[in-house]
């Protein structure tokens, strides 16, 4: 048995009348966990899923994505979360790059997807189950073992990747991670990030320690506050968007049970921080998390003080930071973040890549620009690639200009990151038109709407007279 499925055996015999999960569905204890989804990986294997198998995930926020998740890792194979936000077309390029065999969703239209889709009669509510064509004696990856997680990130270039995430990382984060948080079964977190892009040191952390995970079915302050006080939460762990809502939230009211706010997914604003603090008197943390690596810097120590930073670095991990040729800088300096640690991913999925190809001296390079003070303080001052983050979800340029690029009139484009108030940063794009080319804006939404999710799309739009290029023809960016 994989070591992964044993934390949710182990936290069946540990709390078995706990509640191990609150949603749409009612309260759901850790031994009515473990029995669920003993039911739905028995019914996997009884089609095949086994070691090599590759099994895409698309749910809902709700127990059914967690029972997914570990009913696929239950039979050694390896899970991928996909965002059910997405559009069709966009999932059916996640699968065509990683070439999964099954597609288990509660969604009978995400389902559909793949071929010969059928009901899983098992639950209250019903999952689909579909095959793609990928043949079983094809592994989903063949080059690094051990692997239960695949992980969409992006590289320097703005490309997505696969990242490989084995059971002993997933395992090893976790267990660093709560070091810090220590989590137990005394707390309750309250739930509203996407489980598609959080799971690891999150999800498998809270299974693993019996903590109760209370799921909002939206993420309005009201909702959350509810949460908090109807489920009596005692952590929540959100994006600054959240934290902003329940900042701003015009109702006076104290969250007695709360004792740690982390925010994480993009900075977050002292001005945020500080009026959030002031409204419940509890300080906001931040938490430097990375699909990598896991959660390796947070700001516990001195969140009140210094709100802007995303804290030390934990026991488990060492941080440096380098200028441009590799070369340790000063305290005070900003270069580059480099982490090592326990926990790191295996490589990436295509091109094959292996960890040790990728580090440089043992430092796994995150791409962002960070000074560290001299008692170790981490402060990240810039992206060094130019990931746009709307509300915690990533969105990359290159796709955006491809699509847009394929409009009638449109010459070339560049999409890039707008700060917003509310959702931390926006799609804006400038365009180049073609010659005697006219652009109706509003036409160019509505065709981008067709194709690309909703926080992907352009809320800025400008022309331009030309688009600036580099000497190789890229597009030239800040």
């Amino acid at each position: 048995m994989n070591n992964i499925y044993n934390t949710l055996i182990n936290a069946a015999k540990n709390w078995p009348d706990q509640t191990a999960i609150f949603d749409e569905y009612g309260a759901l204890t850790y031994s009515e966990l473990f029995e669920q989804t003993e039911l739905l990986k028995d019914y996997l294997i009884s089609k095949g899923v086994s070691s090599g198998i590759g099994v895409g995930i698309i749910t809902n926020n709700s127990r059914y994505f967690i029972i997914s998740l570990y009913a696929s890792v239950g039979c050694n194979a390896v899970a991928m979360p996909i965002s059910h936000q997405q559009k069709a077309s966009e999932i059916i390029n996640a699968l065509e790059e990683v070439k999964i065999h099954l597609i288990i969703s509660d969604s009978e239209q995400h389902a559909s997807i793949g071929e010969n889709c059928n009901r899983i009669s098992l639950f209250d509510s019903p999952l689909f189950i579909s095959q793609t064509k990928r043949s079983e004696k094809d592994p989903v990856v063949d080059f690094v073992e051990d692997i239960a997680f695949i992980r969409f990130t992006s590289g320097t270039t703005g490309k997505a990747k696969g990242v490989l995430i084995s059971h002993t990382s997933a395992l090893e984060r976790v267990v660093a991670a709560n070091e810090q948080l220590q989590l137990s079964e005394n707390d309750r977190v309250v739930w509203v990030l996407p489980m598609a892009y959080h799971f690891v040191v999150s999800i498998v952390l809270y299974i693993k320690y019996g903590v109760g995970i209370i799921i909002n079915t939206n993420f309005l302050a009201e909702s959350i506050i509810e949460s908090v006080l109807d489920k009596k939460g005692t952590f929540l762990y959100a994006s600054p968007m959240h934290i902003k809502l329940l900042a701003s939230y015009p109702q006076t009211i104290e969250l007695p049970g709360l004792s740690k706010v982390v925010s994480t997914t993009t900075a977050i604003s002292a001005e945020i921080c500080n009026s959030f603090e002031k409204k419940y008197s509890i300080p906001v943390s931040q938490a430097y998390g990375i699909i990598e690596i896991g959660l390796p810097i947070l700001n516990l120590k001195h969140s009140k003080e210094f709100p802007e930073a995303v804290g030390y670095a934990l026991p488990a991990y060492d941080v440096v930071i380098l200028d441009a040729d590799m070369n340790p800088l000063p305290d005070g300096e900003i270069g580059l973040l480099g982490i090592k640690g326990p926990g790191m991913f295996g490589g990436y999925l295509s091109p094959p890549t292996l960890k040790n190809d990728v580090l440089i001296n043992g430092w796994f390079m995150t791409g962002d620009y960070a000074v560290r003070k001299k008692d170790g303080l981490i402060i990240i001052k810039g992206r060094e690639k130019n990931v746009i983050n709307v509300s915690g979800n990533k969105v990359f340029p290159n796709e955006i200009e491809e699509l847009i690029n394929t409009y009638k009139g449109v010459k070339n484009s560049k999409a890039f990151a707008k700060v917003h108030p509310l959702m931390g940063e926006v799609v804006a794009v400038e365009i180049e038109v073609e010659k005697n080319q006219e652009i109706d804006k509003e036409a160019l939404i509505m065709y981008c709407r067709k194709k690309l999710s909703a926080f992907k799309l352009p809320q800025f739009i400008t022309i331009v007279d030309e688009i600036e290029l580099t000497g190789s023809g890229k597009i030239k960016r800040v």
